[in-house]
């Protein structure tokens, strides 16, 4: 399979260039103590979640000895790895479990396909708490995927987002077939089309064209994100895995 974007080598380096209202009966004195210590413990247990909340959002502090490039090489390193038959496996235990139960902090977020050949953390040779992974058919940026990206960055400190796409990827195909599809499967098309379009027929290029339309419509579609790259806090990056190999292409993305 031939792409035009570079081919993964031994050099990693060389990808990193770039209210309320209610009828109130009459009630027992009885039920009006029980009514109001439920809502005395309801009260107590919502203060204790905003606290939680408050907590986990102050930990969450992003790593700022961790650079987006470093976190980027990290991946592609990882990858390497993995196509090479050399994976780490690291933090795949229960040891890496219980460690990370009370707090995560993943470097690297992703928005990929949901193809079970592509499980990501293998991929990129990493475990648990490492990676933030959303994935939807044709790896699309709906609005949903952009929330939760904005939160695996802005809230737990992720230092990349990025778009991961794989040969012989089924939704980018049937968009291009256009036939017909049963149930919902047809609302992936409206943002796979564009790279459709502009690839003429040929399914490797609507492939990379679908992840750098996505990873552009992260960058530019969300104030959150495109302010945390504005800052140098954060990059969008997109890659092809090849699903015979292993190998993850890097896709060039003009942001």
């Amino acid at each position: 399979m031939l792409f035009e974007e570079k081919s993964m080598c031994e050099n990693v380096n060389e990808y990193l260039k770039p209210s309320l209202q209610s009828v109130v009966p009459r009630i027992s004195r009885r039920a009006m103590i029980r009514g109001a210590v439920a809502a005395s413990a309801i009260g107590v247990a919502a203060r204790n979640l905003v606290a939680e909340d408050q907590q986990l959002t102050i930990s969450k502090k992003p790593d700022e000895a961790l650079t987006p490039q470093d976190a980027l090489k990290k991946l592609y390193e990882g990858n390497l790895r993995f196509a090479n038959g050399k994976s780490l496996s690291a933090n795949r235990d229960l040891n890496r479990v219980r460690a990370i139960a009370g707090q995560q902090k993943p470097f690297a977020a992703f928005l990929g396909c949901a193809d079970s050949r592509v499980p990501i953390e293998f991929v990129f040779d990493q475990g648990f708490g490492d990676l933030f992974v959303t994935r939807i058919a044709g790896n699309i940026a709906s609005s949903e995927n952009v929330g939760s990206l904005e939160f695996g960055t802005q809230v737990l400190g992720a230092r990349v987002i990025y778009v991961l796409g794989h040969t012989q990827c089924g939704a980018v195909s049937a968009t291009m077939r256009g036939d017909e599809v049963p149930g919902q499967i047809s609302g992936l098309f409206q943002y796979i089309r564009p790279a459709v379009k502009e690839a003429n027929g040929d399914l490797d290029k609507a492939i990379i064209g679908n992840v750098k339309n996505q990873a552009i419509l992260l960058a530019e579609a969300s104030p959150v994100i495109s302010k945390m790259i504005q800052r140098k806090e954060l990059v969008v990056a997109g890659g092809i895995y090849d699903l015979a190999t292993g190998k993850v292409t890097p896709v060039e993305i003009n942001i």
